[in-house]
């Protein structure tokens, strides 16, 4: 297929890595609030802030929206501020790694669903694998209630992805991610105040809490839609495979988590698994 436009300054590939570096710090700085601020006061601050900047940003086309999408539009936004807590919440328990890694589940899942490709069941297999190296046993200390709740960020996740396709096919360009945002936000509304209280009006957790939700959603989200402009979506669908991986490094520079042989090793087996699916699933990039 042929790209329109001008090449951006930086490469695609470079694009979507700074993506990924972004969106891992993010989940970082949101860590080192979680000392002061519940999670769910934190998926607050991020998920408002980022759904002004969003509703800013694509303002002039938020007319016009059907009344027979909002159904759709409600849904996403439940998924999306859902996916988020339950990654929050998982984050307060277990290292960032292995819970991008577990929650890689959710994204692997839906690129393997519908396919009928022997080949798929090596990467479910590898995924399995990873998972049960991840499992509370034999002297591995994990916490299971964070190892659910990241599963549970990679339904949410999953749903996200299917509920994705479905509003951009009748809301233009990410006027469905700002309204998502929105909706999201006024979810996490009550149990954000309730939890958070009064901390929430403090300016500096305000600027953090901005600074997440730039790290975390708006550059991330600006980055990857350039980069799908020039790459193939499954070489965009491999490069992401490298969050988990991303996340284990970010997590030992940012919190100092230290993570033991089987953790890394499950890690390296679900990005393995990501990455095999993204590059052999079926249909066309």
């Amino acid at each position: 297929m042929k790209k329109i436009g001008s090449q951006p300054t930086l490469s695609p590939t470079t694009l979507v890595l700074l993506s990924i570096a972004s969106t891992q710090l993010g989940s970082a700085i949101a860590k080192t609030l979680f000392s002061t601020l519940s999670p769910a006061a934190v998926v607050l601050l991020r998920v408002g802030f980022a759904a002004v900047v969003l509703l800013v940003l694509w303002r002039s086309q938020l007319k016009g929206i059907q009344r027979q999408n909002y159904g759709v539009l409600i849904l996403f936004g439940l998924s999306l501020g859902l996916m988020n807590l339950s990654f929050y919440l998982a984050i307060e328990r277990i290292p960032i790694g292995i819970a991008v890694a577990l929650e890689f589940i959710g994204p692997l899942g839906v690129a393997i669903a519908n396919s009928r490709r022997l080949l798929d069941l090596l990467w479910v297999l590898l995924a399995g694998c990873g998972i049960v190296l991840l499992a509370p046993i034999g002297g591995l200390s994990v916490n299971l209630t964070g190892i659910i709740l990241a599963l549970t960020a990679g339904g949410f996740w999953a749903a996200y992805i299917l509920l994705s396709a479905k509003v951009g096919r009748v809301v233009p360009g990410g006027v469905g991610l700002a309204l998502a945002m929105a909706v999201a936000a006024i979810v996490m509304l009550p149990m954000g105040i309730v939890t958070g209280g009064s901390a929430l009006l403090n300016p500096q957790m305000l600027l953090i809490g901005f600074g997440v939700a730039i790290l975390s959603s708006a550059i991330p989200y600006s980055f990857e839609l350039e980069a799908l402009r020039w790459l193939p979506v499954r070489v965009f669908g491999v490069l992401l495979s490298l969050e988990p991986m991303a996340a284990a490094v970010i997590g030992f520079l940012i919190l100092r988590e230290t993570l033991e042989l089987r953790a890394v090793m499950a890690i390296a087996l679900v990005t393995v698994a990501a990455g095999g699916a993204s590059l052999y699933g079926s249909g066309r990039g």
